[in-house]
């Protein structure tokens, strides 16, 4: 029988995940409108900001870093937008249901960059799941009668899990990061990324929202897939623990497929639906297993 504590985390976790999917579902038509990922990107980080100062004043936290803590959370939040950044260049080239699934590779890719870098053990249930994302990611590259995605876009969406991945590594093997407060730690994660936007800007036209309905977006952006998301993961890990979270994870590709459909118009075939559920399994196998370890 679940408990009343269980039964809050897995809507926690729920949530969690469906708000990030919603990335592509504000963005796309940001991009329609003529802005462009650089630019969505700065303005979503920017807007994130007071939100996560907002809680840490609220709950009487410190907003200052120590000095040992500056390079290391710099360095995340480069990081973070990094990724970010390739997901959304991504979204121009792909279909973002399809983005959005191949993105949710990072965890293989994560265990893989443990074995490589820091010595964990490779383990066979590794090698079989990196087979099956493998068979995954052919299904999804290869259209209906033989036409190809885009080559750029999956190499956008695989620097991004890439990068990603890079990033919960650094999270897991630093001292520093572990032991700030999330929000606080996110809170300069995200400005470092919105500085390296502004940075950007200077190679990238810039490209400001229009109207009422593009702010609408943009504020969709930095509420639902940035603070909301990480806050109902917070509360979902302290209820029902970071296993069970992470395979609720699933739901964002889903998330973001579903949106897709019905608010973009986009076109999802079996051999999709086929290529995105080898990975989603091939994932939560390392997850699980991992968890057993």
């Amino acid at each position: 029988m679940l408990t009343s504590t269980q039964i809050r985390g897995f809507v926690f976790a729920a949530l969690s995940a469906a708000f990030y999917g919603t990335n592509p579902a504000f963005a796309v038509p940001l991009y329609n409108a003529g802005m462009n990922p650089v630019s969505v990107l700065l303005f979503r980080y920017l807007l994130g900001l007071p939100f996560l100062a907002g809680i840490l004043l609220w709950r009487g936290e410190s907003l200052v870093l120590a000095r040992h803590e500056f390079i290391p959370v710099a360095a995340l939040g480069i990081g973070m937008a990094f990724s970010s950044l390739a997901l959304y260049e991504a979204y121009l080239h792909m279909n973002p249901g399809v983005a959005s699934t191949l993105l949710f590779m990072y965890p293989v890719l994560t265990a893989i960059l443990m074995t490589t870098f820091f010595h964990e053990k490779f383990r066979l249930i590794t090698a079989f799941c990196l087979g099956l994302m493998g068979i995954g990611i052919y299904l999804l590259m290869v259209g209906p009668e033989g036409m190809s995605v885009s080559i750029t876009g999956i190499v956008y969406i695989t620097l991004s899990s890439l990068t990603y991945a890079i990033y919960l590594v650094m999270i897991k093997v630093s001292k520093t990061i572990r032991s700030l407060p999330t929000i606080k730690s996110l809170l300069w994660q995200l400005f470092f990324g919105a500085f390296l936007f502004v940075v950007m800007m200077f190679f990238t036209p810039y490209t400001a929202p229009g109207d009422l309905m593009h702010w609408t977006c943009l504020l969709c952006l930095a509420l639902l897939p940035t603070v909301l998301s990480l806050l109902f993961t917070m509360r979902a890990i302290s209820c029902i623990g970071p296993t069970p979270t992470a395979i609720f994870g699933a739901l964002e590709p889903i998330t973001a497929v579903v949106l897709s459909i019905i608010i973009l118009g986009e076109i999802i075939t079996m051999r999709e639906v086929m290529g995105g559920a080898l990975i989603l399994l091939a994932t939560l196998m390392v997850m699980l297993s991992s968890d057993r370890q």
